[in-house]
């Protein structure tokens, strides 16, 4: 495929597709009423390389006629639709145990609930890796035997889908050898190089479809922890206090809101006082 511009205004007269400025901004709009997402200029290209897919597979010859399909697509075609667009413009980043700093906080935070029913929230389950990562933490911290709850919860359903499966490159950056052989299966023969995630341990978690911009959220009771990691740098700070807001009704009083390292809520101090290093307090 021929090379993006740069310049984000700049014609894509050798492009596979036409896409114009209007339609870079036309997409910004879309995604910020749809996923609260703030797309800055920087990211053209992005849009660019991610969205064509989207045009090849429904037949449209430009972004303003695949965008206008869009914007009138109804019934399940369109519900698919606009969920393959979000899909589409969403970034997936992880590891497991990655700001490792937050585990071992976790840890300590686990011990004073133990014997006692856990819920905890992974905002942003991505391909898994954090989910997985917390129910080892808790394992570890409490016991297999423990009473666990895990709602792990993204936009994004083909990343979810890929979390259920809890099958990973036997490789997979922030496993030691001890974790891979207590809480892991390694696959043979065509699976060999796999691994899977040991069903004791997936019996902890429920993944589901969740967008943070939808005003009610069918979670049940409180919950003691929340993880939501760098997910708040994609909103604008009118969105990030929305989204704080809401979490703050689905924790529990004292309940402690795990954030990404560059992310800061201190403006939001009528919700969450910081307690260490980004991890936050509900007050």
């Amino acid at each position: 495929m021929p090379a993006v511009p740069s310049a984000p205004g700049a014609e894509a007269i050798d492009h596979e597709f036409s896409f114009s400025r209007a339609d870079f901004d036309r997409v910004r709009e879309l995604i910020y009423k749809h996923a609260g997402i703030s797309l800055h200029d920087g990211k053209h290209a992005m849009v660019y390389s991610r969205l064509s897919r989207r045009l090849r597979e429904t037949g449209h010859k430009s972004f303003a006629a695949y965008l206008q399909w869009l914007e009138h697509a109804t019934g399940v075609e369109g519900t698919q639709e606009w969920q393959e667009f979000v899909n589409c413009l969403t970034t997936n980043l992880t590891s497991f145990f990655r700001e490792e700093h937050h585990f071992h906080a976790l840890t300590d935070d686990l011990k004073p609930l133990a014997g006692k029913p856990v819920r905890i929230w992974c905002c942003a389950a991505s391909t898994g890796e954090e989910p997985y990562s917390i129910a080892i933490t808790c394992s570890e911290a409490l016991g297999s035997s423990a009473q666990v709850q895990i709602t792990a919860s993204d936009i994004d359903t083909n990343v979810l889908n890929t979390a259920r499966r809890g099958v990973y490159n036997a490789d997979a950056r922030g496993l030691d050898q001890t974790r891979l052989k207590n809480f892991f299966m390694r696959g043979t023969g065509g699976n060999s190089g796999r691994i899977r995630v040991k069903p004791e341990l997936q019996r902890w978690i429920d993944f589901k479809s969740l967008n943070l911009m939808d005003t009610q959220w069918s979670l049940g009771e409180p919950f003691h922890i929340v993880f939501c990691r760098n997910v708040m740098i994609y909103f604008d700070p009118p969105t990030q206090r929305k989204v704080l807001e809401r979490i703050h009704r689905v924790m529990r009083p004292h309940g402690l809101l795990f954030v990404g390292h560059s992310e800061n809520f201190t403006d939001s101090r009528d919700l969450f006082r910081l307690r260490g290093k980004t991890i936050y307090e509900r007050v």
